[in-house]
């Protein structure tokens, strides 16, 4: 099959949707599919690029010259809305790759609704999140989980998240782009039923199909040498949480739990540091910007893995790393994390934002070294479900029945 995968950001602008794009893109061309990625340009990037057999292009759109409207955290991401520019580029790009699929995975969807019809390909929507409905993309509001969007909620919440420019184009964008999405798109898919249920889709059926989001089959081999990474450690047990080191993860949380144990191993955060305000306790250590390789190395070194979050996370790899290398898990007991995370066998689960509970069950799993090691084994067994092997069949028959109906009439006009 031919595949056209369109996202916001690709690599070297990495997160947990970029990586799962990446090695979508990288798994369907190894089995043989001719696939084509087009992303956002960003300063120094090649405009164009083949790597491992994926042709990724880079380009600009008219949203981006507006830096103050549609950028964030140093990223320019397209609108909820057509791009004008974007809109011709990605002509350009169908012209010469002629994807029978077209599988987006962010807003860039919307420069791609004028060229549908005319493109012939079938269009996929990979919901990573919940940017369908939820102008901010979290449904969050006031640091709790938002009971969805309504006309006396959003523009307050998109306001304090984008600012009063940004959240108002956004907005409008979102609201009047919304059903011309709905219509055009063939399938969605959601990387959870919290994210199905989240963007107000149904679970199942025609419209919407829930496949999770999949970590590597085996272990990646280090690009780099991490063994100074790995130096920086703590040298005997310690916990390890991996993320942005934000409110939304539960970070805080996470820090008041710690300081409730008596005589706790180390704690190791390794992520980005997003929340200014945020003091560590003794004992507790960030490690910033490290590579994939060496967090892995970390997940194997750890006594317990923890994802603390207080949003609805929609299928956090964090959780599926330290389960392919045997870690047990604490988790908050929201969003997709209890689909990954077996209560009492593969880890415990916590009520979200609750620091107490939270600190009971590290407890709990600190004072036990057999049940960690039941639990670690444990989570080695169920991690094969969301291991390349078991998701990507997945997604090829959802292409292949995309295009049942339309396998002989595919046209470039």
């Amino acid at each position: 099959m031919r595949i056209l995968m369109l996202t916001d950001f690709y690599r070297p602008l990495i997160g947990g949707q970029e990586r799962h794009v990446e090695n979508l893109a990288l798994e369907l061309a190894k089995r043989g599919h001719q696939v084509a990625v087009a992303t956002l340009w960003h300063a120094g990037l090649a405009r164009f690029e083949e790597d491992r057999g994926v042709r990724v292009y880079r380009i600009r759109g008219t949203a981006q010259r507006a830096a103050g409207l549609f950028s964030q955290t140093g990223r320019r991401f397209a609108p909820p809305a057509p791009d004008p520019e974007t809109v011709w580029a990605l002509r350009r790009i169908i012209q010469r790759e002629r994807p029978q699929i077209v599988h987006a995975h962010s807003w860039i969807v919307h420069s791609f609704l004028p060229l549908k019809a005319w493109s012939g390909a079938k269009l996929a929507l990979t919901l990573h999140d919940y940017g369908l409905r939820c102008a901010t993309k979290t449904l969050m509001r006031h640091e709790r989980p938002c009971d969805g969007p309504a006309p006396d909620r959003c523009p307050g919440c998109a306001t304090a998240h984008y600012g009063p420019l940004k959240a108002g184009a956004t907005l409008a964008a979102q609201r009047a782009t919304l059903p011309w999405l709905v219509a055009a798109v063939d399938r969605f898919i959601a990387v959870s039923q919290a994210v199905a249920e989240g963007n107000r889709l149904p679970g199942g059926g025609r419209a919407c199909a829930v496949i999770p989001n999949f970590i590597a089959d085996d272990l990646e081999a280090p690009e780099e040498d991490t063994a100074d990474h790995a130096a920086q450690l703590p040298s005997g047990d310690f916990l390890l949480f991996v993320g942005a080191l934000n409110r939304h993860k539960g970070v805080r949380v996470l820090l008041d739990a710690y300081t409730r144990l008596e005589a706790p191993p180390p704690l190791a955060l390794i992520g980005t540091w997003a929340d200014p305000e945020l003091r560590l306790p003794a004992g507790a250590r960030v490690f910033q910007h490290w590579p994939h390789a060496a967090v892995m190395r970390a997940w194997q070194r750890c006594a317990i893995g923890i994802v603390p979050s207080i949003w609805p996370e929609p299928c956090p790899t964090v959780a599926m790393e330290a389960m392919l290398v045997g870690r047990p898990l604490v988790a908050s007991r929201i969003g997709g994390l209890p689909d990954l995370v077996a209560h009492e066998e593969t880890g415990l689960l916590a009520p979200p934002g609750d620091a107490g509970a939270l600190a009971a069950a590290l407890a709990r799993l600190l004072g036990d070294p057999a049940l960690r090691r039941r639990m670690g084994a444990a989570g080695q067994r169920r991690v094969a479900a969301f291991q390349a092997r078991a998701v990507i069949p997945r997604i090829e028959a959802l292409y292949a029945e995309l295009l049942e109906p339309a396998a002989r009439t595919l046209s470039i006009r």
